[in-house]
């Protein structure tokens, strides 16, 4: 199922997009709502396609139109693409929930997909920051989903936002000339920062409250991970907490080091980059390793 690289052969697929209504599959109050979504649908689509699943306050854009252009480049090349707004967001109605709620509308827009794209056999879903959380616990539930694309996924607990803090901020400045010169020169409130850093490391040390560490998400994804059988592709920034977090998460732990390490694991990094891969270089970055992993298999 390998296709043209479309930097290669920028005609090989016209692209057309089509504004969907659907329903959440939700069994709630608010199973009535209707989710927007946005396919974008190459001349002749194959069996594999792309669902982009938000997170955090976007909806089907993208920070930077990120979600957009990257439907766009991808269904230029042959897979079709569906993003789509969870519920509460842009025009899907509802109320606002977080990414753990996200799951039924993330089955809704699986079934809007499959309906709109009769060749439709597999689908891989693509996320960013929790969006990427929300995929990842999600596809084990449908064997329709047959590969992941992660971009930072969302780890985020109390200490292990410390643990990167300390590591990749604080320990990273004292490396910087720029530091020193400013302490020398007393442009640094030295008390302040060492108040700072005292409370970092002891966040480190200490045991998280129980409010804050049962909503951390790292669990809950590491089982869904664990019980994902398909392929994964995980895009890390090079300049990105998040991302330093995940990757405290591997250096730490022999589980999660398990599950990465896996066959069907592939790990790169946009150098530079920031959380949502703010400029095209980047964003152009990510297209490409998208297209080349899906062409890979």
């Amino acid at each position: 199922m390998k296709r043209d690289d479309s930097r290669q052969h920028p005609a090989a697929h016209a692209v057309r997009e089509l504004a969907l209504r659907f329903r959440s599959a939700a069994e709630d109050e608010e199973a009535q709502a209707r989710l927007a979504g946005i396919l974008s649908l190459p001349d002749a689509p194959g069996p594999r396609g792309v669902l982009i699943v938000t997170g955090g306050p976007q909806y089907r854009i993208g920070s930077h139109r990120q979600f957009v252009l990257l439907a766009r480049a991808l269904a230029a090349q042959g897979w079709p693409v569906l993003r789509f707004d969870l519920r509460g967001m842009g025009d899907s109605e509802g109320g606002a929930r977080d990414y753990r709620a996200a799951g039924p509308d993330i089955a809704g827009a699986l079934a809007q997909f499959f309906d709109a794209v009769p060749s439709l056999r597999e689908v891989a879903l693509w996320g960013l920051c929790d969006g990427a959380t929300a995929a990842a616990c999600h596809a084990p539930r449908d064997a329709r989903v047959k590969a992941l694309v992660l971009l930072n996924p969302w780890v985020r607990s109390s200490a292990g936002l410390a643990r990167a803090t300390l590591r990749h901020y604080y320990l990273a400045r004292l490396l910087q000339g720029d530091f020193w010169r400013k302490l020398a020169k007393g442009g640094l409130r030295l008390g302040a920062s060492l108040a700072s850093l005292r409370q970092v490391a002891a966040a480190t040390r200490g045991q998280a409250q129980a409010t804050g560490e049962d909503d951390a998400p790292a669990p809950a994804l590491l089982r869904a991970l664990a019980q994902f059988q398909g392929k994964v592709l995980l895009i890390l920034s090079g300049d990105d907490l998040g991302a330093r977090e995940w990757q405290a998460l591997l250096d730490g732990d022999a589980a999660w080091r398990a599950v990465a390490a896996r066959t069907q694991w592939t790990q790169a990094q946009v150098d530079g980059a920031n959380h949502t891969f703010a400029s095209a270089a980047w964003r152009g970055a990510v297209e490409q390793l998208c297209a080349r992993w899906l062409q890979s298999w």
